[in-house]
């Protein structure tokens, strides 16, 4: 195979999507950028809405008032997405919706379908459901699903690019590593900033592990996992077959063999883990052995119709036991190299995932932290802030690194090189933009805007919502430090009051305490007063965060492409792809920006 099957998006493409959505937020993304902390101190629903909010609530509420996206653009000159003509004020909300669908990430025709890419990555058999590891024994159903699925793509790329190490940049407590190492056999390097992170990520590798072992055993044994409907009734048929043999009959013996085995292949997982071995001992394993050792062989063969129900990888029939003192030199050499070869793939195994405290950078050298560094696939999920595009930049300065996965998130948290408010640090490398082309036209998102980019539409459309309250509380007390303490923005934040308060008087009360204020300057009536008064305007802040809603896909969007673009502008980057890889009901940020390198010449080559 020379190439991807899976079309790549050429570059000339993807300039063009980012100049789109750029034209539209040009115009909304003021929107995004007004702080819900100045809603009421600085008129944000007068300065940038003109309808009322009922009518941007009902819009939303009822898709049906939205006409096709071909016939409200079309023969238009310059598109005003629903603003007036001063693009000041919005003024039609089903216009400006339907832009803002028209220019989220996943209408703009350039993500790669993760089922095409699995289908190229998949050259070899993938494991079948019931050998893949049960992760929601030991993670949550959201970490569960972005595991299993982003492990896939990696397992694949990795088997594609002929590698067989990961790092892992940001791996945190470390569940990606422990799944990738447990359930593909790579050798995976975890690198986290905190070294809390890495001690916590040991430990638990090693009660996965533990738990993996246990559970991989008793997934092979289990009849209610290996015997089909079939098989069951056989079973049952060859028991009672056997009952009527006159050899087997009200033996003891036999009955022994049943419970013996029953208890070892089914009732007793028990485990005892020596860390300094690093592998596990299965008690259970050793009774069997000698279960074998001491049976008649003349009821072996009559154990066959028992035995043979079960799968053949839980019991092969043991051939004659020879005594230690009858074995060749030959024979026992041979047993004792082989004996240390499994013991040294069981160290191996456990220490296929190594946890790594470093703070990484664009700037990282990978060999300074992993000795053993080789040829290997770098994933990053659910990367903070400049991590996500640190790593890019890495993937593309380092030959060794010959695949990409990277899922970011945190974009208020992105550095930007145009932001006027930072201070001018010439050596600085920033977060956003990251391509040549975004940075030659000087693109600014904005950190509320880019706070915006983190809502989740997909959840507040089925009814999980936005903390509304919450919002209005804080929105009132900056009217209240304007008002009574002659404070227009308030140095220290006030952090999570509102889940310890069971009032609005009691909220302010205690945010005041914490921005270090007199409390009791205001009285309780008072506080109440502020309430009743902007209580009937909360629906302005309801509806204007849904407007904020709406354009967090296109501000994502923009941030996404213009990783993708960066990838592409690279000669040594032979593909690249956005790929949508989690449900975004149960991970909002679920796109994956993928790359790798000149697979052609590497394979050919091997």
């Amino acid at each position: 195979m020379s190439s991807f099957l899976v079309d790549d998006i050429p570059l000339e493409a993807i300039w063009s999507k980012l100049d789109a959505v750029k034209e539209f937020l040009t115009i909304s993304l003021k929107i995004a950028n007004a702080h819900t902390v100045d809603f009421y101190t600085r008129g944000v629903w007068s300065e940038f809405i003109a309808v009322p909010p009922e009518r941007v609530l009902s819009v939303m509420s009822n898709s049906h008032e939205r006409a096709p996206l071909d016939e409200r653009f079309q023969g238009r000159g310059q598109p005003d997405f629903g603003f007036s003509e001063d693009r000041k004020h919005l003024v039609d909300v089903a216009r400006f919706l339907h832009a803002a669908k028209a220019h989220s990430l996943p209408n703009l025709l350039v993500c790669t379908l993760l089922n095409d890419l699995m289908q190229m990555l998949n050259e070899e058999d993938v494991m079948s459901k019931d050998e893949i590891l049960n992760t929601d024994e030991f993670m949550n159903s959201k970490k569960s699903h972005e595991v299993q699925v982003m492990s896939e793509v990696i397992a694949g790329l990795a088997r594609y690019c002929r590698v067989c190490q990961v790092i892992d940049i940001g791996s945190g407590k470390g569940y990606l590593c422990s799944f990738l190492s447990m359930q593909y056999g790579l050798k995976v390097y975890g690198i986290d900033s905190s070294n809390t992170n890495t001690h916590g990520a040991q430990e638990r590798n090693r009660k996965l592990k533990k738990y993996s072992k246990t559970y991989q055993r008793h997934s092979r044994t289990s009849p209610q996992r290996q015997v089909s409907k079939r098989e069951e009734k056989k079973q049952t048929q060859e028991e009672n077959d056997s009952t009527s043999n006159p050899r087997l009959k009200n033996n003891k013996e036999m009955e022994e063999l049943t419970s013996l085995l029953e208890m070892a292949t089914l009732d007793k997982p028990a485990t005892s883990f020596k860390p300094s071995e690093g592998v596990l001992k299965d008690e259970t394993e050793t009774n069997a052995d000698t279960l074998f050792d001491t049976i008649n062989p003349e009821y072996l063969e009559s154990a066959n119709s028992f035995l043979g129900v079960l799968s053949p990888e839980i019991v092969e029939l043991p051939s004659p036991r020879i005594p230690p003192s009858e074995l060749s030199n030959d024979e026992k050499e041979r047993r004792k190299h082989e004996n240390l070869k499994k013991k040294a793939k069981s160290r191996s195994d456990y220490s296929l995932y190594s946890p790594l405290t470093s703070f990484v950078t664009a700037e990282t050298e990978l060999r300074d932290i992993i000795e053993d560094m080789e040829d290997s696939v770098m994933v990053g999920l659910h990367t903070c802030g400049d991590l996500a595009p640190s790593m890019l930049r890495m993937f593309v300065s380092k030959s060794e690194l010959k695949a990409v996965c990277s899922v970011g998130c945190c974009y208020h948290l992105l550095s930007e090189e145009f932001d006027c408010a930072r201070q001018e640090n010439p050596d600085t490398v920033w977060g956003f933009p990251l391509s040549q082309y975004m940075r030659q036209r000087g693109w600014y998102c904005g950190r509320n805007a880019r706070m915006s980019a983190c809502l989740a539409l997909e959840r507040v459309a089925v009814g999980q919502g936005l903390p509304i309250e919450s919002l209005f509380y804080r929105a009132v007390l900056h009217v209240i430090l304007r008002d009574h303490y002659g404070a227009i923005k308030s140095e220290k934040r006030v952090g999570n009051v509102y889940s310890k308060t069971t009032s609005f008087v009691d909220y302010i009360k205690k945010a005041l305490k914490k921005l270090d204020l007199d409390e009791s300057k205001l009285s309780d009536s008072l506080i109440q007063d502020y309430y009743e008064t902007f209580k009937p305007r909360m629906k302005e802040m309801e509806a204007f965060n849904m407007l904020k809603v709406a354009l967090a896909p296109c501000i994502e969007g923009l941030i996404l492409l213009d990783r993708l673009c960066y990838l592409k502008e690279q000669d040594n980057v032979s593909f690249s792809a956005l790929v949508q890889l989690f449900d975004p009901l149960m991970s909002p940020r679920c796109f994956g920006v993928i790359g790798g390198g000149n697979w052609s010449t590497q394979r050919k080559s091997m």
